[in-house]
């Protein structure tokens, strides 16, 4: 029952205790007394500020990420993860007591922002991919000068107020002001976000979701989120991790798992609602001690209704990543991991540079990524026949019936997707493989090669990584679905109270209003690899979790 609110009733009154400091704001950065004209919020606003004049009340919070000592000052690197270098405050020695590596501050002061000198605009780097025709505002901009030149910035916050917040101890702490080798960085996973590449590859991983996000939300699929806890394997490879609590009785009345794919799950969504997407977590118990495989990953995931088609779902694909890297080129992170690339001064980040793809290889990925054809399409059949007269390079031999090993997947991105004219590596669609060889829920293909059935299915492949998504038509028919399952040997529900386990849900989607739809699967992380030049998914990913490995 709901009782009306006497205005004689006073509500009470929260009283909070006095605070030992002051409250903590939502941004990193805050300008008293200037009025810019955009909105100066962190540490990376405040580098591609241009005021007129000095600001005299600049308060700033961040890590301390290097202090340099000179007579009377020290220089101090500040950083608040929002870009890839820090700003530099310089405060006088008797205030820089307790500013150590690694502290978190609170320093005010003045920032100067002064013109030192003048460069060519037309050798400014550019994005891959990117014209140099379009000119973006890098991070230490003053803006184009005179005959075409950019003005070069100095800047400095001449600090008059410090507060130390968090203090640190540069002798104990692991992350220090030097190079460190991607393998040492992985067994502190919890800090190694706080070196620069790191938390540039964090910062990359957030826009691109954003962007994601927005696309899928323009082409107007509703995202979702399907459970993680599931009653089957749906890939069908018993590479799933069972779920189970510390006694020996089931939670649940029988085997559960954690999903490995939530492909099924948006089936039974997408015949509500219409296309759908999901970005979630997978889970595979893979025991693959290799550069490309986790045993928790991101997987983007996508069904669209009504679809007969699958041209239609490899266009999707296609659409999707080229709106991402368009998108990505013109935000800080990308922007910051090819321009840092090329202007580096420091040794450690020289060295943390030296561990990614070389440049002109990255940018041959972003070049095709960016193609405004069609990328290849060929049969898995036609795969095999370029495999065949190679075949003496592989330890797998390409035999018709077999799945595409690493190396064939590598060798036809790299062969076939090779783009001379443009000096581009275009992403390649390998299409219709065997029906054998391919999981029970895909569409028999209407007409096959003399050497088998096939199915309505997609691989998309990239240099260096191989496959980056999946997909396929799903069989819509019952009886045909009912028939794969057999010979993939999958049992059948066959009594009514079988449905409540298993996959008699899923066979429930086809009894009522099944429509011929197909979806796909992309990895996230190996997306964000294969963008960022990092040649391990372990470390594209803050807290890797592979076999033997799952430390914090």
């Amino acid at each position: 029952m709901v009782r009306p609110f006497l205005a004689s009733q006073v509500a009470p009154t929260l009283r909070l205790p006095p605070a030992a400091r002051p409250c903590s704001r939502k941004y990193s950065v805050r300008i008293i007394g200037h009025q810019p004209s955009q909105a100066i919020r962190t540490v990376a606003d405040l580098k591609a500020w241009q005021p007129e004049t000095n600001a005299p009340d600049v308060e700033v919070c961040g890590w301390v990420r290097s202090v340099r000592k000179s007579s009377g000052v020290r220089f101090v690197d500040i950083t608040d993860g929002s870009s890839m270098r820090p700003m530099q405050a310089v405060v006088d020695k008797p205030l820089a007591t307790g500013i150590r590596p690694g502290a978190a501050v609170r320093v005010k002061g003045t920032w100067y922002n002064t013109v030192d000198r003048e460069t060519d605009a037309a050798n400014e780097p550019s994005v891959p991919g990117h014209s140099s025709s379009h000119k973006q505002a890098t991070l230490d901009d003053s803006g184009i000068g005179r005959n075409g030149q950019r003005l070069q910035a100095l800047q400095e916050l001449q600090v008059k107020a410090v507060d130390i917040l968090g203090s640190s101890d540069p002798h104990t702490n692991p992350i220090q002001n030097k190079y460190q080798t991607p393998e040492s960085l992985r067994y502190i996973s919890h800090l190694r976000c706080r070196t620069p590449l790191n938390s540039t590859l964090i910062r990359l991983r957030s826009d691109a979701i954003a962007l994601l996000t927005n696309f899928f939300f323009m082409e107007q699929f509703q995202q979702t989120h399907p459970p993680i806890i599931t009653s089957s394997d749906c890939e069908g490879a018993g590479e799933a991790f069972t779920v189970r609590t510390g006694s020996n009785k089931e939670f649940f009345r029988d085997a559960k798992y954690l999903t490995v794919s939530t492909q099924l799950h948006l089936e039974a969504l997408a015949q509500s609602v219409g296309n759908v997407w999901t970005l979630s977590p997978t889970f595979r118990a893979e025991q693959s001690d290799t550069s490309r495989h986790l045993s928790e990953f991101y997987m983007l995931e996508a069904e669209m209704g009504f679809v007969e088609d699958m041209d239609e779902v490899m266009d999707l694909v296609q659409k999707m990543l080229t709106r991402l890297a368009n998108g990505l080129k013109e935000l800080r992170a990308a922007t910051e991991l090819e321009k840092n690339r090329l202007d580096s001064r420091d040794p450690a980040e020289r060295l943390a540079f030296a561990d990614l793809v070389k440049r002109e290889e990255l940018q041959r990925r972003w070049a095709g990524l960016l193609y405004p054809n069609k990328w290849p399409r060929l049969t898995y059949s036609e795969a095999i026949e370029r495999l065949q007269p190679v075949a003496d390079q592989f330890e797998h031999k390409p035999v018709w019936g077999s799945g595409l090993q690493s190396e064939h997947e590598k060798y036809l991105a790299k062969e076939i997707g090779y783009a001379k004219a443009e000096d581009a590596y275009l992403p390649v669609f390998i299409t219709q493989y065997p029906r054998e060889i391919k999981a029970f829920y895909m569409l028999r293909s209407a007409s096959s090669p003399p050497q088998g059935e096939t199915v309505d299915c997609f691989d998309l492949l990239v240099p260096d990584l191989g496959e980056l998504a999946g997909g396929s038509m799903r069989e819509n028919r019952l009886s045909e679905l009912e028939g794969n399952m057999r010979l993939h040997g999958l049992e059948v529900p066959g009594k009514k109270k079988e449905k409540a386990s298993g996959l008699g849900w899923y066979l429930d989607l086809r009894r009522w209003g099944c429509p011929p739809h197909g979806g796909f699967g992309l990895g996230f992380d190996r997306l964000l690899s294969y963008l960022s030049g990092v040649p391990n998914i372990r470390d594209v990913v803050s807290f890797p979790r592979h076999h033997q490995r799952c430390d914090c």
